[in-house]
């Protein structure tokens, strides 16, 4: 029998990569905001995008929507259901930008009751197989709001705006496109019936230096400190829209980041993961799955540990690491401990809705363990 078995090799498959080969040249000549445009659209094409050319408006937006949801549901809307559909649970008149984030985090799957009287599950997103959800790229949409905009790139998942682009030429200081991101936030993203409100994520470059952040309502989050470049590993940034688009926005990495790397807390604010955040969790939940297939659990080689320093975002790093470990079909309940004072260990669980509390006594007198279980 054999008591120990050795790797000969593995896929890992990591958003977050240990390695990164730039396959691209520089431009040898100066690049215009329309060139940017029109390069990070044809390399989102050649990752597997769909362009769609003519969709510039919003009544073709929301026919584009009815066409990807049949499709990711294997359903068929009369006129008259999809009507009904989009004004009870798609596009409420009373949804504002919290109801349509809580749709993609938590309401992602609506009953909905045809006209023969059948009921069925209709999702917006898919969580548990990524790959069915349709990424598709728009350029230069129009839309009215107390003014009329005209938005660069935008990202749509299932026909769902979910990301948007905003470039300035290289050269350009890059808060001049985050800048341009809130006026129009405050100018047509939210105006009446604008699918606009399910946004996620905004990208902001001007070619050289490339970042995201949420697109969360709380403003005093919503300041450039909170914009994050993307990154390797090893912590080294990936900074250049070329070499952004090769990472970030392959879609497999979007998708997770989009749908499973942020959180929606009690809040309603929006949180999206650092990329370092994202590669603890991902080598956590890798240990554990490894551990498991190679029967190393309740061993010293079964285990690990994750360095962070503070400030770093470490509460967050080890919830979604717990949450999403409960997932798995092999793990039965997740044991989160927090050394911290009671009173802040209490208001952050509660933040981020992870089970349930309980106090661990005895072990220091003024620093106390609290646990969470999630089943």
């Amino acid at each position: 029998m054999v008591e120990k078995t050795k790797t000969i090799a593995e896929t890992k498959n990591f958003i977050v990569l240990d390695k990164y080969t730039k396959e691209w040249d520089a431009a040898d000549r100066y690049q215009s905001e329309d060139d940017l445009e029109r390069e990070l659209v044809q390399d989102l094409v050649n990752q597997g995008y769909e362009y769609l050319l003519a969709l510039t408006t919003p009544d073709a937006m929301l026919a584009n929507v009815r066409v990807q949801l049949e499709q990711l549901n294997n359903v068929t809307f009369s006129d008259d259901e999809w009507k009904r559909f989009v004004e009870t649970y798609l596009d409420k008149p009373s949804d504002n930008i919290v109801d349509k984030t809580r749709k993609i985090h938590d309401d992602y799957i609506h009953d909905f009751v045809f006209d023969d009287g059948r009921i069925q599950n209709i999702y917006l997103v898919d969580k548990k197989n990524m790959a069915r959800n349709k990424l598709q790229v728009i350029k230069q949409f129009e839309q009215v709001g107390t003014h009329a905009n005209r938005y660069d790139v935008t990202i749509l998942v299932n026909g769902l705006p979910l990301m948007q682009i905003e470039l300035k030429k290289r050269g350009v200081a890059i808060r001049e496109a985050f800048n341009q991101i809130h006026r129009y936030s405050k100018e047509s993203f939210n105006s009446e019936h604008p699918l606009f409100k399910f946004l996620q994520l905004f990208v902001i470059s001007n070619g050289t230096d490339t970042r995201y952040f949420a697109n969360t309502t709380k403003r005093d989050k919503n300041s450039f400190d909170f914009t994050m470049n993307w990154a390797k590993s090893d912590n080294e940034l990936i900074k250049d829209l070329k070499d952004f688009t090769a990472t970030f926005l392959q879609k497999r990495t979007l998708l997770n980041v989009l749908l499973q790397y942020s959180v929606f807390d009690v809040s309603d604010t929006l949180l999206m993961m650092r990329p370092y955040q994202i590669a603890a969790t991902e080598r956590i939940l890798w240990k554990i799955k490894s551990s498991y297939e190679a029967k190393n659990w309740r061993k010293p080689e079964g285990g690990g540990f994750i360095w962070h320093t503070t400030g770093s975002g470490k509460t967050l790093t080890s919830f979604k690491a717990a949450r999403l470990a409960t997932e798995l079909d092999f793990i039965k309940q997740v044991t989160n401990a927090s050394f911290r004072p009671p009173a802040l260990t209490c208001h952050l669980f509660r933040r981020f809705q992870f089970g349930r509390i309980h106090r661990i006594p005895f072990l220091r007198k003024s620093w106390q363990v609290r646990a969470i279980h999630a089943t």
